[in-house]
């Protein structure tokens, strides 16, 4: 099957003269590596190159929010230290895992990492089938209502529930970056953190952030056109991580909160568009991917604001897409 691809395209430099000095003005890109991906960051019109400050922001994220941090705050929690005092980030992380999770009937659920973890997708890279009554055992732990939140310090219910932000925090990383774009005066930008985009305004000669989606359906007519200007769009999918055993079986890295199997739903890949913080609609593309098709479209019906390009297969075992999103 082939995935979703993105091409995106930027240029120039500037001079604008004032009346007292020559300001030089250029279209930066950044690039680097973080989260366990890559990133590429565009901004235009600005005066100064900011891979200095934006790398310093991606530091204390990673410090707050990774599991593969041993040190991490995340990290300590996960170990059992109550007196951890967590950050803005962390706070606002975990409040928006709140409140999804209640949106989603807890099909978003960050409390899942045990299982994660457990199934061989997580930083312990532990590889072996479970057997239902390990599942079972695991799945008390599952369940973010088990967790609070109070004078910004973690408090869980049973020791052993394991947070993991991972589904959230490449879309959060990118809104980090955006809004401090937006305090240097910068209103055209696009961010783009392991596939997950954010933009603002409009590139070079006043023209929208286009990002061109390969159709894996009708592959001979080409690319599809998406206007993602002042939008987010995140992309969750398990089609690059899975693992096969020996056996034959297959087993995704989308672990269900409800189930705790990592088994698939018929949802090869879900693209979530909206004007919304990068970090929503990743969550929901996560949520999507464990809820299935039907379910995932019983969900959209009551949040009109969300737009997506869904790849499943039908009972003929066959690709097909669907999408509430009008092509450009």
């Amino acid at each position: 099957m082939k995935g979703l691809y993105f091409l995106i395209i930027f240029s120039t430099t500037l001079l604008f003269f004032s009346c007292k000095k020559e300001v030089v003005l250029s279209d930066y890109s950044l690039r680097g590596a973080v989260f366990g991906t890559t990133y590429k960051i565009t901004y235009l019109n600005a005066a100064t190159n900011y891979q200095k400050e934006i790398d310093s922001l991606f530091l204390k994220m990673n410090n707050s929010l990774s599991t593969y941090i041993p040190n991490s705050a995340i990290s300590k929690i996960n170990k059992g230290d109550t007196t951890v005092v967590v950050d803005d980030y962390f706070v606002e992380v975990f409040k928006k895992s709140k409140r999804i999770f209640k949106e989603t009937h807890g099909y978003f659920d960050p409390t899942v990492g045990n299982l994660v973890n457990a199934w061989g997708f997580g930083p312990k890279n532990i590889k072996r089938d479970l057997t239902d009554e390990e599942v079972r055992k695991e799945m008390q732990f599952v369940g973010l209502q088990m967790v609070t939140l109070k004078n910004n310090q973690i408090k869980k219910k049973y020791n052993q529930i394991y947070l993991d932000f991972n589904s959230i925090a490449k879309g959060y990383g990118i809104d980090v970056v955006a809004r401090f774009l937006e305090k240097q005066n910068i209103h055209n930008y696009l961010v783009e953190i392991g596939g997950e985009i954010r933009t603002k305004g409009l590139k070079e000669e006043n023209k929208p952030w286009v990002v061109k989606l390969v159709d894996p359906i009708n592959t001979e007519t080409g690319f599809k056109k998406i206007n993602l200007s002042n939008k987010s769009m995140a992309t969750s999918g398990n089609y690059r991580k899975f693992r096969i055993t020996d056996s034959g079986k297959k087993f995704v890295h989308t672990i269900n909160p409800i189930t705790g199997l990592a088994t698939e739903s018929n949802l090869l890949s879900a693209s979530v568009i909206a004007s919304l913080d990068c970090a929503d609609v990743d969550a929901y593309a996560t949520a999507f991917m464990a809820m299935g098709l039907e379910k995932t479209k019983s969900f959209l019906k009551n949040n009109p604001q969300l737009k997506v390009v869904l790849l499943y297969i039908n009972k003929e075992n066959k690709l097909e897409e669907f999408s509430n999103y009008t092509y450009d």
